[in-house]
């Protein structure tokens, strides 16, 4: 009874403090002057720039501020001038190539005359497709579209400095404005007519190639480059590269850091395929949350964790780090403690005060004096910070790392050196090359995890110790042969064994449990998260 009243009153007060959905949420337009608006209808290409308030509907009172937050509300009422989007003379002439965008943003894919892509996309988003059907015309639709405060709708600006200077590839949006129903954008006028967007390169395929990505090849997105690491024996991710671009993600507090969130440049090298990061869609970054009293417990540990805010102190690096942990436990695990301090103290040389301060210099100015110094401030205490935070999302990496073999034939050689260290090298038996090896320790790593995938791969688990890291083996498909010869001191079995019974030669030992069955969804893996 205790607990119905207690849910009974949290829903009066979601009530309370939130309402019924209005059907109108959003400002008729973000235009600020009337008769600019009207002449953008009359005479359209009359007016060149507009000024602008990103969200005048997200203007409220102390009350709903105290309960919901403050968060970037000003910075979304803040007037800031912008070009008025024209399609026929942007980069030389764009045309459209397709609608994009997830549950959120509006957006369309541009390309130019030479077949350059272009992402528009828009600056307000509106998260009701999130909500299920029966909720969308409640209270809760009221409430994820006023939480869209919590992003800085200006925050992406800021990154190219920052990513330039931390060697890393980054678009560059820029701002505009849509006339009241372009005809430029034909039979998605209505869509994209009166807001605002960012403009942005997107870096999809060859036509996408620039001097800053080298002698790369070709781009994947991460699908294709996720399936193609785990065909062939000859691809690989530059996996130092891609530490440094978490790193940074950390610095800016980008949580939203999900596999569909990077594209791949593609190299060649000694025979084999290298693939480098390209990140992309920085909504999220500086993200600020906390401060409503609502948001604050939603936020909790208990609850929805990854919606910690962007402040001088990295202190909760697994939040920032959860949304990722797909992409992050198969495209992170040869990266040492040694090589993530390194990479952290790279960035802190490279990412000195004067490139923070021409980072936020790169906000509108109405949104500099509202956020810049304050920005610039958590910026440099982060960075000052990201020795410990490397530190930290090392150790949640190594906790519980996979070792990931490919679709062709892999020898897995595990070997128990003493009570704390235990190495695994893997060999691809094309051409007998070690395409992974690294030392593991008791006091970081819980299990580690070898999933051979297909084909048919070789194991073999040597070495007598008192203590050791339970290793758990996924043989996968094909006619797997399977070698436990090491042994640890006590009662538990410290190497487990994955695979189906047919098509399995397993020579074990006292230190084996022998996991086999018939059924061949042991060993199932999730090889692109999508």
């Amino acid at each position: 009874m205790k607990l119905i009243y207690k849910h009974t009153i949290w829903v009066l007060l979601l009530i309370l403090f939130a309402g019924c959905a209005r059907k109108n949420f959003y400002a008729d337009t973000p235009v600020t002057d009337s008769s600019v608006y009207k002449q953008l209808q009359t005479e359209p290409q009359a007016v060149d720039s507009v000024t602008i308030q990103a969200g005048k509907h997200y203007k409220r009172g102390w009350l709903h501020r105290l309960f919901w937050g403050k968060h970037y509300r000003p910075v979304w009422l803040a007037e800031v001038t912008v070009p008025v989007f024209e399609m026929d003379s942007l980069k030389g002439g764009l045309k459209f190539e397709k609608l994009g965008g997830g549950f959120q943003t509006t957006s369309m894919t541009l390309s130019d005359s030479t077949g350059f892509t272009y992402a528009l996309r828009s600056l307000d988003k509106d998260p009701v497709l999130v909500v299920p059907k029966p909720l969308r015309k409640t209270f809760v639709a009221n409430i994820l579209r006023d939480q869209t405060t919590a992003m800085n709708p200006y925050g992406a600006l800021a990154v190219p400095s920052l990513a330039e200077a931390a060697g890393i590839p980054h678009s560059t949006p820029k701002l505009y404005y849509v006339r009241p129903n372009d005809t430029a954008f034909g039979e998605n006028a209505e869509l994209f007519s009166n807001k605002v967007f960012m403009l942005e390169e997107k870096f999809d395929g060859k036509n996408t190639l620039t001097p800053a990505l080298g002698d790369a090849v070709d781009i994947s997105g991460s699908g294709k480059m996720l399936r193609n690491r785990f065909e062939e024996d000859d691809h690989f991710i530059d996996q130092q590269t891609f530490a440094k671009a978490r790193l940074l993600d950390l610095l800016i507090h980008d949580w939203d850091r999900h596999e569909g969130q990077w594209e791949w440049a593609e190299y060649e090298k000694n025979n084999n395929k290298i693939y480098r990061p390209i990140p992309k869609d920085r909504d999220q970054v500086f993200y600020r949350f906390q401060d409503g009293i609502f948001p604050w417990i939603f936020s909790r540990n208990w609850a929805i964790r990854k919606f910690e805010s962007f402040d001088d102190e990295l202190k909760d690096v697994y939040a920032l780090t959860m949304n990722a942990e797909f992409l992050d436990r198969r495209a992170l695990g040869q990266v040492t403690r040694e090589q993530f301090d390194s990479l952290a103290i790279v960035l802190q040389n490279n990412i000195t005060d004067n490139v923070i301060n021409e980072a936020v210099r790169s906000f509108p100015e109405q949104v500099y004096q509202l956020e810049g110094e304050t920005t610039a401030r958590k910026l440099r205490s982060r960075r000052d910070q990201l020795r410990k935070a490397a530190a930290e999302f090392y150790e949640i990496l190594a906790e519980e790392p996979l070792v990931i073999g490919t679709d062709e034939e892999d020898e897995f050689k595990v070997n128990r050196l003493n009570d704390n260290e235990t190495e695994v090298i893997v060999t691809r038996k094309s051409d007998d090359a070690v395409i992974f090896r690294r030392t593991y320790y008791r006091s970081e790593t819980k299990v580690i995890t070898l999933h051979g995938l297909d084909n048919d791969d070789e194991f073999e688990v040597s070495g007598e110790v008192d203590k050791g890291i339970k290793v758990v083996i996924v043989g996968g498909l094909g006619e797997d042969e399977i070698k436990d010869k090491s042994r640890v001191k006590g009662w538990s079995k410290k190497t487990w064994v994955y695979d189906t019974k047919r098509g399995t030669e397993l020579e074990g030992s006292k230190e084996t449990k022998d996991k086999t069955t018939h059924d061949i969804r042991v060993h199932a893996f999730d090889r692109e998260g999508f």
